[in-house]
C-alpha cells in the first residue's frame, strides 16, 4: 500500500495571514503530480508568533475553511498548524483536513518555554492517531521532536509528522532527531520546516525531510531553498522492517501523564 506525500518548504510572511494563504494556495495549485497528503509548516499563517490575540481563529474561521477548500480542490489531505482560540485559551493546533471534509486535530503538547510559548498558549494533553487511506498517522509539532516518549510508537502508527519553525542555529538537532525517531519507531517520519527570517530576525534553513522506517533519508529537499517535493512511501517497507527487525516487541511499558 502506497501513500504519496508532498512537503512544502517555503518562507512565511510574518503575521500576515492573507498573504500566507495566497502564497500557500499558489504552492498547492502548482503541484503537478498526484498526491494524497500535503504538509505545511507550523503556524503557516503567521510564523511562530507569540502574539496570538489578533491572529487566533475559531475552528470555523477562514483558515479552516480555506483548508477544506484546498483539500477538496486538490483531492488530498492538507496538514499544518495554526493558532486557534477555544474556551478563552489559545492553542497551537495541528489540523489534518481530508478531501471529504472530515478532519482531526492535535494540540501541541510541549510548549517552547524559551520563547514564552508556555505563557501564552495552552498545552495539549493527548496524542492523536489519524487513519487515512489505510495509513495510521501520528501528528506532532516542532518542540515535541525533542521528547521521544511522546513520539513513542505504542499504537502501531506508520507515519509520524512534525511541522515546525525550527531555527537554523539548532538544525543539526532537527536532522539528527528526525532520523532517530524513524529508527526507534520503525516508521516513516516527515519533518516540514520553514525557511527565511521571521519577525524576530531568527533564521530558518528548512531542511525538511522524509525518512523511511530504516532511518534512511528518501527526500531531496535542500536547505534554504523554496521546495515542493512529493515522495511515495510504502507500507510494505514498514512491515518488512518490523518483521525482519522486531525491535518494537521489546519496548518498555509505561504510562505518560
Amino acid at each position: 500500500m502506497k501513500l504519496s506525500v508532498t512537503i512544502i518548504q517555503t518562507n512565511i510572511f510574518w503575521e500576515d495571514k492573507n498573504a500566507n494563504l495566497v502564497h500557500f494556495q499558489k504552492k498547492i495549485e502548482g503541484i503537478d503530480t498526484r498526491t494524497d497528503l500535503i504538509i505545511l509548516p507550523e503556524m503557516f499563517t503567521t510564523g511562530f508568533s507569540m502574539n496570538p490575540k489578533p491572529f487566533a481563529e475559531k475552528m470555523d474561521g477562514p483558515t479552516f475553511k480555506w483548508m477544506l477548500q484546498m483539500a477538496k480542490h486538490s483531492n488530498a489531505a492538507i496538514a499544518g498548524s495554526i493558532i486557534i482560540e477555544e474556551n478563552n485559551h489559545y492553542v497551537n493546533r495541528f489540523l489534518f483536513v481530508k478531501p471529504d471534509g472530515e478532519y482531526q486535530y492535535y494540540d501541541k503538547r510541549h510548549l517552547f518555554a524559551m520563547a514564552g510559548e508556555d505563557k501564552l498558549y495552552s498545552q495539549g494533553n493527548k496524542n492523536e492517531l489519524i487513519k487515512y487511506k489505510g495509513w495510521r498517522i501520528r501528528p506532532l509539532i516542532c518542540y515535541d521532536l525533542r521528547f521521544p516518549v511522546w513520539s513513542r510508537n505504542y499504537d502501531g502508527y506508520d507515519l509520524l509528522i512534525y511541522v515546525a519553525n525550527w531555527p537554523e542555529k539548532r538544525v543539526a538537532h532537527w536532522k539528527t532527531l528526525l532520523q532517530a525517531r524513524a529508527i526507534e519507531n520503525q516508521a516513516y517520519v516527515a519533518g516540514v520546516n520553514r525557511i527565511g527570517l521571521d519577525g524576530n530576525n531568527y533564521s530558518y534553513s528548512g531542511d525538511s525531510a522524509i525518512y523511511n522506517s530504516l532511518g534512511e533519508k528518501i527526500s531531496k529537499t535542500n536547505s534554504n531553498e523554496e521546495s515542493v517535493e512529493t515522495i511515495l512511501i510504502s507500507r510494505e517497507l514498514i512491515e518488512g522492517t518490523r518483521k525482519k527487525l522486531p525491535f518494537l516487541n521489546d519496548q518498555d511499558e509505561f504510562i505518560v501523564n
